[in-house]
This record gives C-alpha cells, sequence and structure tokens, in this order.
C-alpha cells in the first residue's frame, strides 16, 4: 500500500484527468491503474482504498465542495482557475470536511501537491482557500469553537 501523501498525488492525478474528460469516475480510476500498468511494472497494481475514498468523495460532494471554494476564492471563477488548482483545493476540502486527518496535515499535503504540480504563487491561494474553508467547516461542526 502506498503512503498516504503518494495516495493524494495519484488522487490528484485521477481528479485532473477525470476533470478534464468528466468521463464516469470509474472509468478513470481505471485508466489510471492501467495506465501505471503499462508505465511502471509488469504486474498490475492494486487499487489504493485511499485514493479510491479521496476521488469517489470528491465526485460525490463537488457540488459542495465547489460552493466553498467559490465562496473563498475571491475573485476568482472556478471554471478559470488552473485546474491543477482546483483540484488540489477539491482533495483538501474533501479531507477537511468528511474525514478523520488533521487539518495541518491536510492543509500541508495540499501545499505540497501544489509545490509539485503547479505554480509556486498558486501554493499561497491553496493556503488562503484551504485556511478559510478549514475555519468554516470547523465552525459549522462546532458552534463553540471561534472560527479563527
Amino acid at each position: 500500500m502506498p503512503s498516504r501523501h503518494k495516495s493524494r498525488q495519484r488522487a490528484l492525478q485521477i481528479l485532473f484527468q477525470w476533470d478534464a474528460r468528466r468521463q464516469p469516475v470509474e472509468e478513470a480510476i481505471s485508466n489510471y491503474y492501467e495506465s501505471l500498468y503499462s508505465e511502471e511494472s509488469a504486474e498490475r497494481p492494486e487499487r489504493d482504498p485511499f485514493v479510491d475514498i479521496l476521488v469517489q468523495g470528491v465526485v460525490r460532494k463537488l457540488d459542495r465542495i465547489d460552493d466553498l471554494i467559490r465562496r473563498h476564492a475571491t475573485s476568482w471563477r472556478i471554471e478559470r482557475m488552473a485546474a491543477v488548482d482546483r483540484n488540489v483545493l477539491r482533495l483538501g476540502i474533501f479531507e477537511l470536511a468528511e474525514l478523520e486527518t488533521p487539518a495541518a496535515v491536510v492543509i500541508d499535503e495540499a501545499l505540497e501537491l501544489a509545490r509539485r504540480y503547479s505554480a509556486e504563487e498558486s501554493v499561497h491561494f491553496v493556503n488562503g482557500v484551504l485556511d478559510a474553508a478549514r475555519r468554516e467547516l470547523r465552525a459549522s461542526t462546532d458552534p463553540a469553537t471561534p472560527a479563527s
């Protein structure tokens, strides 16, 4: 089983392909693993359950996730964002909202993905949007917690 970091990289790559083609999510996942089979090894790679959770979760919750992005990415239409940035944000927000991963880990991992796959200025953008989304999500799940 790959590390969670590697799983997030794979999930981002799948979401990027899915976002560009809008094919069924299961087809995007299968195509990704087929590409690993032909590029990386003679043995068919096993599917990573964490990748499936991330990718299928983002697609299932896409409207809610994109609404959060729109609220916190002021002056940016989601359709005009770089596809990598949009999908890094989607992954991060899904994990913040739906999984029990500590927020600091989620944001740090998203920033690493942005550093690796996007432009340097995207790192600051991703950090700002995810931090604002984190505060909103925390406030909505625990009204006694301050939003700062």
